[in-house]
């Protein structure tokens, strides 16, 4: 039996229904792997007091950066505030509600989510602020905090090549938190670098499968390094 063919015109379309109050995953580590096409477009579409789970918010003016800008993130779920020196001052203004979750357990809160499993146990974080207002418990000789899953309304993913039912292949490190953010939302929206025709793809290959892709979009990408050493 064919497939459902995923691809749709522009980034516009693809974001239709993200709206107000919305949840929304966003793949990517730093500036590797980021949606950024999404992300303007997003930008464009003006959707306020967004939860945005992401690792990091990126830097300052590109990016998860330009919706801090325009201060359409109300709370942020990241490990960690990274370079972004207006994330950092939105936190300490209390401007913008942040949520930090060790990463570890953040990408696994995300997996479970996409499994359907609601919460589960960890030793991370136990005895330290991560745990305040969390159920622990005691399997063996070792504490455990119990983490609820993570789910969202919109996933925003960046891959590298797909075909045209939205089986995608994502590049190296730009994996990171793209595949497993791809299985736990309700609407999953993937851009690419290529799209080609069925059958194109080695099976074998494939780390997200078409069944959890909503939709597909063709982007063209700045990759931005975020921090460039070269020897003297």
């Amino acid at each position: 039996m064919a497939g459902l063919d995923k691809r749709i015109a522009t980034h516009e379309l693809a974001l239709d229904g993200l709206s107000d109050r919305m949840t929304v995953l966003v793949g990517g580590f730093g500036l590797c792997g980021i949606p950024e096409n999404l992300l303007q477009a997003l930008l464009r579409r003006g959707s306020r007091d967004l939860t945005v789970v992401s690792n990091n918010c990126g830097v300052d003016g590109f990016g998860l950066g330009l919706l801090l800008e325009s201060r359409q993130i109300r709370k942020m779920v990241a490990s960690y505030v990274g370079e972004n020196a207006l994330f950092e001052q939105q936190l300490l203004s209390g401007e913008l509600d942040v949520e930090l979750t060790p990463q570890g357990t953040l990408a696994e809160k995300i997996r479970a989510g996409g499994a359907g499993i609601p919460a589960f146990y960890t030793a991370t974080g136990f005895g330290t602020p991560v745990a305040e207002g969390k159920e622990t418990r005691q399997f063996g000789d070792r504490h455990y905090v119990m983490e609820e899953a993570i789910t969202a309304d919109f996933a925003l993913i960046k891959g590298w090549k797909a075909d045209w039912y939205g089986n995608v292949i994502y590049r190296h490190t730009a994996q990171n938190f793209n595949p497993v953010m791809a299985t736990a939302a309700r609407v999953t929206v993937v851009e690419v670098e290529e799209i080609v025709a069925p059958g194109e793809l080695d099976p074998a290959q494939i780390h997200t499968p078409g069944i959890y892709v909503d939709r597909l979009v063709l982007g063209s990408f700045e990759k931005r390094i975020e921090q460039r050493t070269l020897r003297a």
